[in-house]
């Protein structure tokens, strides 16, 4: 399932891609998803040279994928597998293009009834706060007007410029923009009030949980803020994070105060 139409982007877009993402978009095996994915690299050579050079563990994979598929096809028939791929890696592109996401009502965008509940959760007065995966930022700037400090932590360059951007733009003083992935934070034991993120953990609840509570102070809070929370006002619990000691406390949001 894609939320973007892939004709509207270029293959081109994939230049940007990180290297976190590059093994994760080649550890898939499907063989209609290789297929594609071999035709558009053999029609985009400079970025299977790009891919190969910026995930040098996956250079042989790369290579494979594209000579396993290199029969020759049409125009048409190359842009057909460009469009399978981008929506097939549908949140690598939007990452490429923060102001497509801003400019779109997409799910990444903040609604202020969204906004107005994550502020009544926890308390952010002069508070440190952590907001992990920041993304554009959705969650940063809405809690920045009542935090001390608001550090948005992402590890996609074109993400982080753009927070940067409108943190200058709209001249707001207490963000910092820093790299840094779920699993392995750059911070110390016990750093922040609140840590927050939204959409992020999921993927290994105990390792990643353990990462959030290890830089939260003891009696800080752990928020997790997703952003299908946008469009709904149910009390949807998420039996891992309930299972976890986590609290539901509407708007698909869960909380987790932590004591050491």
């Amino acid at each position: 399932m894609s939320w973007i139409k892939g004709e509207d982007f270029e293959f081109n877009s994939f230049l940007f891609t990180e290297r976190f993402r590059i093994r994760q978009i080649f550890s898939r095996t499907d063989v209609e998803y290789l297929k594609n994915m071999g035709i558009a690299l053999n029609h985009n050579p400079v970025v299977k040279w790009y891919f190969a050079r910026k995930c040098p563990e996956y250079a042989e994979v790369i290579e494979k994928v594209a000579a396993d598929h290199a029969e020759k096809v049409s125009a048409e028939e190359a842009r057909k597998a460009e469009i399978f791929i981008i929506e097939s890696c549908c949140d690598s592109i939007t990452y490429a293009n923060p102001e497509y996401m801003a400019a779109t009502n997409g799910w990444w965008v903040m609604r202020e009834a969204d906004k107005a509940h994550l502020l009544k959760i926890a308390d952010f007065k002069d508070k440190i706060v952590l907001d992990v995966g920041a993304g554009t930022g959705r969650l940063a700037f809405a809690v920045a007007e009542k935090a001390a400090w608001v550090y948005a932590s992402e590890p996609v360059d074109m993400l982080r410029e753009f927070m940067r951007d409108r943190s200058e733009r709209e001249s707001i003083k207490n963000i910092r923009v820093v790299d840094g992935i779920v699993l392995n934070l750059p911070y110390p034991d016990n750093t922040f009030d609140i840590v927050m993120s939204g959409d992020v953990v999921g993927d290994d609840y105990d390792s990643e949980i353990a990462e959030l509570t290890r830089v939260c102070k003891s009696g800080g809070w752990l928020l997790d803020s997703p952003s299908s929370s946008a469009s709904s006002d149910k009390d949807d619990e998420n039996d891992d994070l309930t299972e976890r000691g986590w609290e539901a406390v509407g708007y698909d949001k869960h909380r987790k105060q932590i004591f050491k």
